[in-house]
């Protein structure tokens, strides 16, 4: 359309191009030149230059890349108020969900600060704020509960003889499993970022991740209500333990201490109000804080075969949720986050921490949020909060008291409220994909009864080769617009008309093993060609025909491939039916040892067969088509089982002179895969749709001129 609102036609004159001509014009170079093997790629990632050691030490540390450009005048003030704003929060949730890993709360406070320092050095986001999350710490807590119980140290007390928890060495040693478990996640996270697996976050989609949450935050509610109600509930651990362990609670309720439950409501309404109100927990709230570091520790290795799992999946939910916000601020403010450097940085994060006694960390949604909101604009803002979480822990020690673990729970419970809006994901979800709304309420349910580590393996399993292999594609035939040279679905267009004597079929999805079958019977249901009972029919013709020559000492070529528009071959076969009607299945090919009588009554009987059978009740069909195009231009990759099917295809129709064409960019892929041949060329593979119908047009009788006019 030109200034003035008009539509501008051009002509573009140019040869039909299949891929043969392509690679012809355009001098495309083998899979060889492009592509260097093993050992050369080895050698060349060995040699060293100085522009090459530059990028490496830039993108491996990218703190060195844009703090000599950090303006103080324009980022300093922001960066200040953001980190201010998140270190005040860091205090009441690090303490808060030390509880949820089963810690003591300054564990919390450790973990506040030492892995967002480490974030700042290597991170690429500039807006996620990096330490405790809830999920992770129920996670941790559930390692933690199942390898370190109360039972495991109990005590004798000398004044009344009956046995307690000696809490200090529980402690003690639930701190040294949560290291260890730390520090192997850490290095998890750190030798999947340097081999490249950033991507496996996309494997967790958002209504996963948000479906888990949700699911986590149930089992958070149900850690803390021993809190809230000041009861003692046994520990459950593994599946069904939160349902066990709710029923428990339930049963302990008539014994609830009132005082306890009083101060837990009274916190829960103060923080609600003050969240409401938006403004931030006061620092003046008593809090256990000691008055130094804690010195680094190496962790205790003889645990790593333990804790490994729960270590995995430690690292892959934390990087997945970081990826996500980080991507989001990202491309909301313009700005890309390498997805491999922060599995590195997370790594590097957790792994350190774990060595200061810190317990598994992510992004937090909720401080990456007010982060965000309040004008950071580097990584600049997480090192201000870590130093106000610093400065709390030094120096402000003293000045508080005892914080009672009710409120500690009644956080926890007020920190969850943003999880708990997530419900209405499903209502949302029941509106826009079905297919989405079952994978979210699939992984709830098994995250809430299978507990978080298997929980997620299932939630994973079910989406990679459940949910996703029942979202079927859809498949259309394609016509021409008048005018145009554009090819859309027939069903969905009034405008769009067929193409005599062709059909293009289109799949909504890449084929593969999951729905090459699916793939193959929609081409038969689209275009009315039911191959098998073709072959049969026109093997059947053919007999008939031999035995005629035979019979009559002439030779009669039945007609093949239509030359004209008005030349084409009329096979007759039966397209449905009724159930009575007769079925084709016993018109099997002719084996070796079969007797054929050659005589009047037999030819007849055989013709009045054949008669009956394909203009009977069965209906009488037309056979049109010399010419079908597969568009596969939408596909990406194309796997082993779908280049055989493909041969299949261009095998099958060939029996029934039907010629079949491919639209498709994916020919190195099919070049792996051997699927050209002397009977499969590149002259059939073409560059675009509409040059594969010019080609048809062209050699089967029908100019293009007439062609490109008409449709």
């Amino acid at each position: 359309m030109d200034a003035t609102g008009r539509f501008v036609k051009y002509r573009v004159e140019r040869q039909v191009l299949d891929e043969q001509r392509l690679e012809e014009l355009t001098q495309r170079k083998p899979y060889s030149d492009t592509h260097p093997s093993l050992t050369e790629r080895l050698k060349d990632s060995l040699r060293c230059s100085v522009p090459k050691l530059k990028r490496t030490v830039l993108s491996s540390l990218p703190v060195l890349y844009w703090l000599p450009k950090y303006s103080v005048w324009d980022y300093g003030m922001p960066d200040l108020i953001a980190g201010i704003s998140v270190g005040i929060m860091h205090l009441p949730q690090g303490m808060a969900y030390a509880l949820l890993a089963s810690l003591p709360p300054v564990f919390g406070l450790y973990t506040s600060f030492y892995p967002a320092l480490i974030y700042f050095f290597f991170g690429t986001s500039r807006h996620i704020s990096i330490g405790t999350f809830t999920v992770l710490s129920i996670m941790v807590g559930s390692v933690t509960e199942r390898l370190v119980s109360d039972g495991d140290f109990l005590k004798m007390n000398g004044t009344n003889i009956t046995a307690e928890v000696d809490v200090i060495a529980r402690d003690s040693y639930r701190v040294q499993v949560v290291a260890a478990t730390t520090v192997l996640g850490g290095l998890i996270q750190v030798l999947l970022g340097l081999v490249k697996f950033g991507f496996v976050g996309t494997y967790l989609s958002e209504p996963l991740v948000r479906a888990y949450t949700t699911a986590a935050a149930g089992h958070a509610v149900v850690a803390q209500l021993k809190n809230i109600f000041g009861v003692s509930p046994t520990r459950f651990s593994g599946p069904l333990s939160l349902v066990y362990t709710l029923k428990d609670v339930c049963s302990l309720l008539p014994h609830t201490h009132i005082p306890t439950l009083v101060v837990s409501a009274v916190s829960m309404v103060f923080l609600i109000a003050a969240k409401e109100l938006n403004s931030f927990l006061s620092p003046k709230l008593p809090v256990p804080i000691p008055v130094d570091l804690s010195p680094p520790r190496v962790p205790d290795v003889s645990l790593f075969g333990e804790v490994i799992g729960d270590a995995f999946a430690l690292a892959i939910v934390g990087y997945a949720i970081c990826i996500s916000l980080g991507k989001t601020f990202a491309l909301k403010h313009g700005y890309k986050v390498d997805s491999n450097q922060e599995l590195v940085a997370l790594g590097l994060s957790n792994a350190v921490g774990g060595f200061f006694q810190c317990f598994s960390v992510c992004s937090s949604m909720s401080r990456s949020l007010i982060q965000e909101t309040t004008g950071a604009k580097t990584q600049m803002a997480g090192v201000v909060s870590s130093l106000i979480v610093l400065v709390t822990i030094l120096k402000l020690g003293p000045l508080f008291q005892e914080l009672p673990k009710a409120v500690l729970g009644a956080v926890v419970f007020v920190n969850l409220k943003g999880m708990f809006k997530q419900y209405s994901d499903i209502v949302t979800l029941w509106r826009t994909s079905k297919i989405d709304l079952v994978l979210w309420l699939v992984t709830w349910v098994s995250t809430v009864l299978l507990n978080l580590d298997l929980g997620l393996a299932a939630s994973i399993t079910f989406a990679v080769t459940g949910v996703r292999l029942q979202a079927l594609p859809t498949y259309s035939v394609l016509g021409n617009i008048p005018g145009t040279e554009l090819y859309v679905d027939i069903e969905m267009h009034k405008q769009a008309r067929e193409i005599p004597g062709i059909t293009i079929f289109r799949s909504s999805a890449t084929v593969y093993f999951a729905n090459a079958e699916l793939y193959v019977e929609a081409l038969k249901e689209k275009s009315g060609l039911d191959i098998s009972k073709m072959i049969i029919y026109k093997r059947r013709q053919e007999a008939k025909q031999k035995r005629r020559e035979k019979r009559n000492g002439t030779v009669f070529v039945i007609p093949t491939t239509p030359r004209t528009p008005n030349e084409h071959c009329r096979w007759e076969y039966l397209k449905g039916g009724d159930p009575d009607s007769t079925s084709l299945g016993w018109m099997s090919e002719p084996q070796d040892g079969d007797t054929i009588t050659i005589g009047s009554s037999s030819e007849d009987t055989l013709s009045h067969d054949l008669e009956r059978v394909s203009l009977g009740s069965l209906g009488k069909w037309t056979w049109d088509i010399h010419s079908i195009i597969l568009d596969l231009s939408t596909a990406n990759f194309i796997d082993t089982v779908a280049i055989k099917t493909l041969k299949n295809i261009f095998k099958d129709f060939s029996e029934i002179d039907v010629n079949i064409y491919v639209a498709a960019s994916v020919v190195e892929q099919l070049d792996l895969g051997d699927f050209f041949s002397q009977s499969v060329t590149k002259t059939q593979l073409f560059a675009s749709v509409h040059d594969a119908v010019l080609y048809c047009l062209e050699h089967h009788g029908v100019f293009v001129s007439t062609a490109l006019m008409g449709f």
